[in-house]
């Protein structure tokens, strides 16, 4: 696939407010599940933080920011259609009501909407990783998934040797969960 990242990111004061216009519609989508709103606000937060520490530019760290937020947006369909959450179902269901939300919200460059959509369709696949904005999402989920799934060390070390690629994430993981380097 190619990899279509906006030519031209949006200005900060006009994407902090896109943003939280985003964050707010996720909240009230995933409202009464106070676990996964918890969940997409912590990995939002790891990954804004993951893409400023790799200096990514603008535009990808727009992409990654909104994409954030928006990853498990299809745990819910998964649930109804398949009795389950897998990550395989949450791929195939998320992207329709990402797109949705995202034309909600006037100004958001449909290249980077086609983005977002593909990282949350791919934000469970550990292969054929094309960019900065799809690996630190999947570490940015696996920082979080890793707690609230209590993995054991010697998981996150393979899941670390495996997945992990960035600096920043790395030792984020490291850190955090008292890993040695």
């Amino acid at each position: 696939m190619i990899r279509r990242t906006p030519m031209k990111p949006m200005n900060e004061a006009e994407f902090a407010k896109k943003r939280d216009e985003v964050l707010q519609a996720m909240i009230a989508f995933d409202a009464g599940d106070a676990k996964r709103i918890q969940h997409f606000l912590k990995v939002y937060t790891y990954a804004a933080l993951l893409g400023r520490q790799e200096g990514l530019p603008s535009a990808v760290q727009q992409t990654l920011e909104l994409a954030a937020i928006l990853h498990d947006i299809g745990i819910h369909a998964a649930e109804a259609k398949y009795g389950s959450p897998a990550g395989i179902y949450q791929e195939k269901e998320g992207p329709a009501p990402a797109r949705e939300l995202l034309e909600n919200v006037s100004g958001i460059p449909e290249d980077m909407i086609e983005r977002i959509c593909f990282l949350i369709g791919h934000h469970h696949t550990y292969k054929d990783v094309d960019g900065a904005d799809y690996q630190l999402l999947l570490e940015a989920d696996f920082l979080v998934n890793a707690y609230e799934d209590g993995l054991s060390p010697k998981a996150l070390t393979t899941f670390r040797e495996k997945v992990f690629r960035t600096a920043s994430g790395t030792t984020m993981l490291n850190t955090i969960y008292g890993l040695p380097e």
